[in-house]
């Protein structure tokens, strides 16, 4: 068990907060799109019902930069060319619009028009060769804009003959032998059946140019939020769990081990049957952290998150972050949540709530599985800050329901006293002091694992190892 401590390579802490950002917005955050130009100023904008708001700086919202909207659900891309810097968003209802960096557009102004396709029928908008790709709502067809262009005539690229099993197209994604820009780049064409059409060339209107891969069936995708980058590689949320394109193309739809959740398979196979059909099933990656992120909507207010060390591959379970969707701005992460935006693992509470945090180590036979064991005490080994609430327990023999009880120790820290305090062996205030107190922790079993609760809503819980003490006993 982990449930908002953040595993690292070599102990877990207690995962960061998420102070409030934005608030006065009046109705659920739905989407958050940064602009993040090559010269100028960025911007980070939230969709949220009928309306946009810039939510660039800290504080209480503004006045609404965009307005008269039909839904909040966009996706969104980066454009760069010779005139400049440019975000363009779609939702499937309205025309596209999109950011220069100073003001707001529309398709169809005079100035910005595309032709051959229908923007407010478009579900999903990238970038692949220097071209704007379109995924249309209730279609198999994706349409493209000719190179460096973000308006004129779109050309429609027809995919159902491809894919066997039906469905529309529901997202296109750059899929890359390497984590870099050149020829080994493919465009994924992902169905809602989960059959992936790839593609390797620049030009569609060119067979020299352009060639079909080949057609994979990797699984149905959740959402239109379904693919985001992870270096070169794409990573997708499917109904077999989180899998890197990479992987799921080389192998069957059977071998679940390629799937990024396989520790985790059970409880992602059951989120999906419950909560499959419901907005807001997010993969993002976090480079901040080494943190790849699935945001999992169980509720409207009681989102989960998954949230897995790249270095590692370990997982853990963030609760408290009541997330409608994920951006990451200027390096660091955020979430739209009902009313509010949040700056996420910053801090050390969740927009003044205590983090409310449990961890539960592997079950070790300490060398003897056949042996019973009577625990009668263990030490883990803890860095910790000051006002951090401790509650210890132990299980045995695989038993993960049974919690820690008793009175939560909360740790204290004699903190020197600058004028008196000696120097070089005084503590200081603030700074993480290690734990190597013994704690009394009883259980009869042939297997064990320290059980631990914490709560701060102001400090840092750190755990590396536990040393453990019991008897050995004979063989029953």
């Amino acid at each position: 068990i982990l449930k908002n401590f953040w595993p690292l390579p070599s102990k877990v802490m207690l995962r960061r907060g998420s102070p409030l950002w934005v608030s006065g917005i009046v109705a659920a955050v739905e989407t958050l799109m940064g602009y993040a130009p090559k010269t100028g100023t960025a911007a980070l904008f939230a969709a949220a019902s009928t309306k946009f708001y810039n939510v660039t700086s800290t504080g209480t919202v503004g006045a609404a930069v965009v307005s008269s909207l039909t839904n909040a659900r966009w996706q969104h891309v980066n454009v760069s060319n010779s005139g400049g810097n440019f975000l363009m968003a779609v939702n499937g209802a309205d025309k596209l619009r999109g950011w220069d960096g100073s003001s707001w557009w529309t398709d169809g102004d005079g100035a910005h028009d595309i032709t051959g396709l229908d923007t407010a029928t478009a579900i999903g908008v990238t970038l692949f060769k220097r071209r704007v790709w379109f995924v249309k709502s209730s279609s198999a067809s994706a349409y493209y804009l000719p190179v460096d262009a973000i308006a004129g005539a779109a050309v429609e690229l027809d995919l159902g003959p491809l894919f066997k099993r039906g469905g529309s197209l529901q997202a296109i994604a750059n899929w890359s032998l390497d984590a870099g820009i050149g020829i080994d780049d493919y465009a994924a064409f992902i169905s809602s059946q989960g059959e992936v059409a790839l593609y390797k060339g620049s030009d569609p209107a060119s067979a020299t140019t352009w060639a079909l891969v080949g057609v994979f069936y990797i699984g149905a995708p959740l959402g239109r939020r379904c693919a985001a980058p992870l270096g070169g590689d794409v990573m997708l949320i499917c109904r077999d769990g989180l899998v890197p394109l990479s992987k799921a193309l080389m192998s069957s739809r059977v071998n679940s081990q390629i799937a990024l959740t396989d520790k985790i398979l059970n409880t992602i196979s059951e989120k999906v049957s419950l909560y499959g059909g419901n907005f807001g099933w997010q993969p993002i990656l976090y480079p901040g952290q080494d943190m790849i992120i699935l945001n999992v909507p169980i509720a409207t207010g009681g989102q989960v998150q998954y949230a897995m060390n790249t270095i590692t591959g370990a997982w853990a379970q963030f609760t408290g972050w009541p997330a409608n969707c994920f951006e990451v701005f200027g390096n660091e992460l955020y979430f739209g949540a009902n009313g509010n935006v949040f700056k996420a693992f910053s801090g050390y509470a969740d927009n003044g709530t205590a983090i409310q945090a449990e961890a539960l180590q592997a079950f070790s036979y300490f060398g003897g599985a056949s042996a019973l064991k009577y625990f009668t005490m263990a030490r883990p080994i803890l860095a910790t800050t000051e006002d951090v609430n401790l509650l210890y327990g132990l299980n045995v023999d695989l038993d993960t329901t049974s919690q820690p009880d008793g009175t939560p120790t909360t740790t204290s820290i004699n903190a020197g006293e600058w004028g008196s305090g000696l120097w070089g062996s005084a503590t200081w205030g603030g700074g993480v002091v290690q734990q190597l107190d013994w704690q009394t922790m009883t259980g009869i079993g042939y297997s064990a694992a320290a059980h631990i609760k914490a709560t701060s809503a102001t400090g840092q819980v750190e755990w590396s190892s536990t040393d453990y003490g019991f008897q050995r006993g004979g063989v029953l």
